[in-house]
């Protein structure tokens, strides 16, 4: 199961730091959020890598439903969903930093519509543009423009989405900071460019700057090889 019964939601609440565990693969857009937000809340915890291939029976068993990464088990109870996970990191060791959610209601929710604009849209499109035929791409490459220019104004004149500091949509747009533009090359295509995004591309550059993001992130040169291998082993299963 993925929530906690409430007869250990108390004891849980008492012991906030406790064990905690990730569940994630190698170089994963989704488990490295979850470590993100751990690391800048301050949270000790122990990573176990999975195959997706050979998933663990701990895996299966935390997560029944869909057997995916990441899950974030704390003091034996797991949690599912990136976005999930990163709010209840925020809301558990609240008093540790500053929150990664803003407090008011309407900022909170837009942070919320923005996180599930990247994971649902965006991602979407960028599934097109990766694997669809030449009229699938060509929709893909419109909706992923649709989205980046939202994001561009979104952002008007701040250095983070988040205001001065590193947020919850910051470390979800992370997929845009590092592997989108993994994907652009191993693609050999440019979607998001300095002249086009001018302010998402200084956003890439001041959140890939920061000194957690920079220990805690794969590098690209990680990324595109891994990519590329991916892409040709699809292009050669489609043509087969």
């Amino acid at each position: 199961y993925c929530f906690p019964k409430l007869s250990h939601v108390k004891k849980l609440n008492e012991t906030n730091m406790g064990d905690v565990k990730v569940h994630g693969i190698f170089a994963g857009p989704f488990n490295k959020r979850v470590e993100l937000a751990l690391k800048l809340k301050g949270v000790k915890y122990e990573y176990i890598e999975e195959d997706r291939s050979n998933k663990s029976d701990e895996l299966v068993k935390y997560n029944p439903i869909y057997k995916q990464v990441p899950v974030l088990v704390h003091n034996g109870m797991p949690l599912c969903e990136s976005l999930i996970i990163l709010e209840y990191i925020d809301d558990t060791w609240e008093s540790n930093t500053i929150p990664l959610l803003p407090k008011h209601p309407y900022q909170r929710s837009m942070a919320r519509f923005l996180a599930k604009l990247i994971d649902e849209k965006l991602m979407g499109a960028m599934y097109k543009v990766c694997y669809g035929k030449e009229e699938e791409k060509e929709k893909g490459c419109d909706e992923t423009f649709e989205v980046l220019r939202y994001l561009e104004n979104e952002l008007q004149n701040k250095k983070f989405f988040g205001g001065d500091n590193i947020g919850f949509v910051d470390i979800v747009a992370s997929y845009i900071a590092l592997w989108f533009g993994a994907i652009q090359e191993a693609i050999g295509m440019e979607l998001l460019s300095k002249q086009k995004f001018p302010k998402l591309s200084k956003w890439i550059d001041e959140f890939l700057s920061s000194r957690i993001v920079k220990e805690n992130l794969p590098t690209r040169e990680v990324l595109v090889p891994l990519y590329k291998a991916q892409f040709e082993a699809a292009t050669q299963k489609a043509s087969s």
